[in-house]
Parts: structure tokens; C-alpha cells; sequence
């Protein structure tokens, strides 16, 4: 249902329009640079800006179209932008129009300096570590990359089991851009009731760095309403790939507020301000509740902002009125 009218609030008005999974990359630069998963989940697009703000109006650029058939022809979801190893790389989802839910990790790779000017390579789907026969097997999406002493962990969402399935979080650590080299270690399933509401998931992970200690906020629930963020912690000098270091909240750090007109806000990305003194939240959310049909096909998952405060233990807070002002 595409919804033309809905209550307008100080809070639920888009930073950009019909755009979900949103990334937002800053670095030393000086350019931020925009991508997400538009409407029609046919192609991956970029924007770029001197100003986080400035990317609302920003000219958007197609890098990438879906095949005409076979992989990567249906459901090109979530594409991130990293900078690796002295290039620049996409990862995204893809599915296949003769199997839909054939949904695996794929990455491209810029040919150049420039992501937004410069041609880009497909590598292919992401490719497991030697003798792991269990990555990438099923439907699998949503990754993010984290740079951690001197080593870079790639972090996805994968479906297991069988019937509806549950999607789970697991990390490893990258020999390159695209292959892991260790196996899979289990992060993250679905434990609580609110993460378990239409779908058992755990998706869409986003790393936070501050002080001594490293967060992995993470999406749960179906797309809809119930759509909400969780959220792992860690201490810096533990073990990353060891399950049991890793804390997980209880409640979600971030859900639905109908006051104010936020419905079903997840799959966020962080950023820097541009004084380098503040960490924004970038995600999206629906201004309303009323879906026809698969609340995925839905168009209106906006991408909104949030400033992100620090409790008296050091903690994110994830509060909807500190929406961010240009």
C-alpha cells in the first residue's frame, strides 16, 4: 500500500525519501557517500556530498543494474561501501528471478580511486573459507565489514534450519575482499520474543566503536511494525571470534513509537559527524502501519536520522527525539 497521506510529526520526516538499508560512509576525504536499497530492488546507487546533509539533495548515481536472469537478477538488497585494503568495495545481496529467495552476497570492486566516477568489477559471490561447507549455503545477505587490530571481520545475517527457517548473525575474519578465511563463528540468534514476531531474525549488523568497547547493533522481527534494532557489546582486547565475549541486550535499543510517527525502524549504519565529535545513526522506518500485502514490497521505507547520546556507563542511547538537523 502506498501511502500518500499519513500524520506528519517533528520526527518521521525522511532525511531521504523511499530509500531503506541505508549506508553512510565518511572518511579522511572529506566526501560521504550514500547507498541503499531502492523500491524496485534493481540496482545499487550512490550518492556523494561534502556534508552528511548535503546528500539529502545529492545527485544519485546507478553503478550497477541487476542481470537480465540466473544470480543477481531479483532482490539486489542492502548494499554497504567499505574501503579495503586500498580499494573501494560494494557488498550487497542478490537473488535469482527463477529462485527468489536464492538470496547470497556478492561484492563489487571500484577499478579506481573515485567510487562515484570510476568503473566497477563484479567479483561474484563471497566465497567461504577453506573446508567451511556451511557459509553462504543458504539465504544469506545484510553483510558489514569491521576493521579490528590491523584485521578485517566480515559480518552477515544467514538462514538455518528448515520450514520458515531462522536468520542468524555470524562473523569471520577476510583473507580478502572476497573470501573468508576462518569459518563461521554463531554471534547472534533470535532469543527474545520481540525478535521473533512473523520471522525468527537476526539481520542487518552495523558496527560502533567507542571507547573500549565495540557495539554491533542488528535488526529483528519481519519488516513491518514490529521491525526493531538489538544490540551486542564487546570489550576491545577480547576475542571477537570467541561467541562468548560477545553481550547481548535484552530489550531493543530502538522500536516502533507511534507518538511519533516511527514505525518499524532497523537495518542503520553509523557515521561521524563531520567534526568528527558526534556518532549519527542512520536507518529506516515507515511513517505508518497500514500495509497491504508483504510489508517488503512496500515502497516507503525512509531513511531518517538520529544523533546518538552516551549513557552514565559509557552506552549508546538511541532516543527518536534526537533527530538529526542538518
Amino acid at each position: 500500500m502506498n501511502r500518500d497521506h499519513y500524520v506528519t510529526t517533528l520526527y518521521n520526516r525522511p532525511f531521504i525519501p523511499n530509500r531503506a538499508d541505508p549506508h553512510i560512509s565518511g572518511y579522511s576525504n572529506g566526501i560521504y557517500y550514500f547507498t541503499a536499497s531502492v523500491p524496485e530492488y534493481d540496482r545499487i546507487i550512490l550518492r556523494r556530498a561534502d556534508k552528511i546533509g548535503d546528500l539529502a539533495g545529492a545527485e544519485e548515481k546507478v553503478l550497477w543494474r541487476k542481470h537480465p536472469s540466473g544470480e543477481q537478477s531479483f532482490h539486489i538488497w542492502a548494499p554497504e561501501l567499505h574501503y579495503l585494503w586500498g580499494k573501494w568495495y560494494i557488498y550487497y545481496a542478490a537473488g535469482d528471478i527463477n529462485d527468489i529467495w536464492a538470496i547470497r552476497p556478492y561484492v563489487l570492486e571500484c577499478q579506481g580511486n573515485d567510487p562515484f566516477q570510476d568503473e566497477w568489477r563484479e567479483l561474484g559471490k563471497m566465497q567461504a573459507a577453506d573446508g567451511d561447507e556451511f557459509s553462504f549455503q543458504d539465504f544469506s545477505l545484510d553483510a558489514t565489514v569491521m576493521e579490528y587490530n590491523g584485521e578485517y571481520y566480515y559480518i552477515w545475517a544467514e538462514k538455518t534450519g528448515a520450514g520458515k527457517k531462522i536468520s542468524n548473525l555470524y562473523i569471520a575474519r577476510l583473507e580478502r575482499p572476497d573470501k573468508l578465511s576462518t569459518a563461521q563463528v554463531l554471534l547472534s540468534s533470535p532469543d527474545y520474543s520481540w525478535e521473533r514476531i512473523g520471522f525468527w531474525v537476526n539481520e542487518g549488523p552495523a558496527v560502533l566503536k567507542h571507547g573500549h568497547t565495540i557495539y554491533l547493533t542488528y535488526s529483528a522481527s519481519s519488516t513491518g511494525e514490529a521491525y526493531c534494532m538489538g544490540m551486542l557489546s564487546i570489550r576491545e582486547g577480547e576475542d571477537i571470534l570467541d561467541p562468548n565475549n560477545w553481550v547481548k541486550c535484552k530489550c531493543p535499543v530502538l522500536a516502533t513509537d507511534r507518538e511519533k510517527g516511527i514505525f518499524g525502524p532497523g537495518h542503520n549504519s553509523f557515521v561521524k559527524s563531520e567534526d568528527g565529535t558526534k556518532d549519527i545513526c542512520v536507518f529506516h522506518a515507515r511513517c505508518y502501519d497500514e500495509i497491504t500485502g508483504d510489508p517488503l514490497y512496500d515502497p516507503n521505507r525512509h531513511t531518517m536520522m538520529i544523533d546518538i547520546e552516551w549513557n552514565e556507563n559509557g552506552d549508546p542511547v538511541f532516543d527518536l527525539k534526537n533527530k538529526y538537523l542538518k
